[in-house]
């Protein structure tokens, strides 16, 4: 049986963001780089239905983050991968507003401090952008390193959180 998407386009500061989520939890966060083909390529036999209601609680929580008004998102998130994958996720939800980790802090955090360039693959696998914050994850130097939404992207994110960082 195929798996039913609801989708919709948040726009914000004149960018438009690709968003969709099953009926348990948010599966997939564009960029403004990425189009609606980009979502449908990440989520193969699905079957997508645009339904702003459906998705009305994430784009709250997305367009309140986005303003610096929302630090911590209460929805649930619905996103398949392999159980490292889902592991590196997991990590990356407790990295906390307004701080950095590195791929080492993660690869240790998860228990395997040897797997530096397989967290690097799995975060950027990540399909739900901001909400699993592979933005907080840089380089070892302090590097800005890629990012699915691009590099200038990461920064905004990352300057959001810094002014609007709890002291």
């Amino acid at each position: 049986m195929e798996k039913k998407i609801y989708w919709d386009i948040l726009h914000f500061n004149g960018n438009e963001i690709y968003i969709s989520a099953t009926d348990k939890g948010l599966c997939y966060v564009g960029s403004p780089e990425e189009s609606y083909e980009d979502m449908v390529k990440r989520l193969p036999a699905a079957v997508f239905e645009k339904n702003a209601e459906a998705l009305k609680q994430y784009m709250h929580e997305l367009t309140e983050y986005l303003e610096g008004k929302l630090i911590d998102f209460s929805l649930p998130v619905d996103v398949k991968g392999t159980p490292f994958q889902e592991a590196i996720w997991t990590a990356l939800r407790e990295i906390p507003y307004g701080e950095t980790y590195t791929y080492s802090d993660i690869a240790e955090k998860i228990g395997k401090p040897a797997a530096v360039r397989a967290v690097g693959t799995a975060i950027g696998a990540n399909p739900v952008l901001i909400t699993v914050p592979c933005h907080r994850v840089i380089g070892k130097n302090g590097a800005i390193t890629g990012y699915r939404g691009g590099i200038e992207m990461k920064q905004q994110l990352l300057e959001l959180e810094k002014v609007h960082c709890r002291s």
